[in-house]
């Protein structure tokens, strides 16, 4: 019976919240604001912690309030989830909480976004497009889309595909300092890396691969600003295709040293609380969906392999 009851302060608090006031959360579920207000205040209590500043003309979460309602929301949407699944015939639904870095969200994720809708209307995406190194257990996604491997063991990685590295350049930078011949011409050109990582490049050579060291005098923290860089001319940089693809393909940038490139790819994962046999039903349609619809690999100049398979479309509900 306790943990009935703890469910029903979690869906009053929730409903206070969307409803944006104890009144109209008491007209939707049937009960008076001073019964919905004392549910709140006893969840206060057992929580040890305030969860909402009241003032006489609004309500507004504290930030352990704000945390508490997501959770809530989660758990809510849990256990319906649980209930639809423990009939036949039951179809996903609820909402979903996915976090991309900007570019990869940008370029390959939101053009899926409306085939999704259209396979699983009753899914709501919740979509979060951060360079920020966020994963499931920092940002409550249920799906986090990130490069590079785990190090964390309470999560797992799904491989959704790998996109090949590359040297770019725009035009005008190449035409003020000449196009690179070889790996060696990069010491009379500027280099563009990221901040804490090595200034050494991979490239092919008849031995295997050659490490070469660059000189540049900027370093930035993030790809998605290092790309910004090489369009505006600051010098070359060397990012996955898929961060890049928008720009080969207008002209913005242009491949350098592809006869030297050696291949190596960065994964592109989709990462999250396993296992996967335990996931809601809506967050495994969505990883499934992903799996199927992604297609990223390695590719040769101007081929389009690891371009997004549509070409719709559609609006991105967070960016920070």
């Amino acid at each position: 019976m306790r943990e009935v009851n703890r469910f029903s302060e979690m869906a009053v608090f929730v409903q206070v919240i969307e409803s944006c006031g104890f009144s109209a959360a008491g007209r939707r579920l049937d009960m008076t604001p001073s019964a919905i207000s004392k549910f709140v205040q006893r969840l206060e209590t057992r929580l040890g912690v305030r969860l909402l500043n009241r003032t006489t003309r609004k309500l507004q979460l504290t930030p352990e309030g704000a945390a508490f309602y997501e959770r809530c929301v989660r758990i809510l949407e849990d256990i319906a989830d649980a209930e639809r699944e423990a009939t036949h015939g039951a179809i996903p639904q609820g909402r979903v909480r996915i976090n991309s870095h900007v570019p990869f969200g940008k370029h390959h994720l939101m053009p899926l976004v409306p085939e999704f809708q259209r396979r699983y209307p009753d899914i709501t995406l919740d979509i979060v497009l951060s360079d920020a190194a966020a994963g499931p257990l920092d940002d409550r996604s249920d799906i986090a889309i990130r490069s590079g491997s785990l190090d964390d063991s309470r999560l797992v990685m799904r491989r959704l595909g790998g996109s090949r590295m590359i040297v770019v350049g725009s035009p005008a930078y190449l035409e003020l300092n000449g196009m690179p011949a070889t790996p060696d011409d990069l010491d009379r050109h500027n280099c563009i890396g990221l901040s804490g990582n090595a200034k050494a490049w991979p490239f092919a050579a008849t031995e295997g691969q050659r490490l070469l060291q660059w000189g540049g005098n900027l370093l930035l923290g993030d790809n998605e600003s290092i790309r910004e860089a090489a369009v505006s001319g600051l010098g070359l940089a060397r990012l996955a295709r898929f961060h890049v693809d928008a720009d080969l393909d207008a002209g913005r940038l242009v491949p350098v040293l592809e006869a030297f490139n050696p291949g190596d790819e960065e994964e592109i994962n989709a990462v999250f609380v396993g296992p996967s046999e335990h996931l809601p039903m809506r967050v495994h349609a969505l990883l499934e969906f992903l799996k199927e619809r992604i297609r990223i690999g390695p590719r040769a100049a101007g081929d389009r392999s690891d371009a997004p398979m549509l070409g719709a479309r559609a609006v991105v509900t967070r960016l920070r």
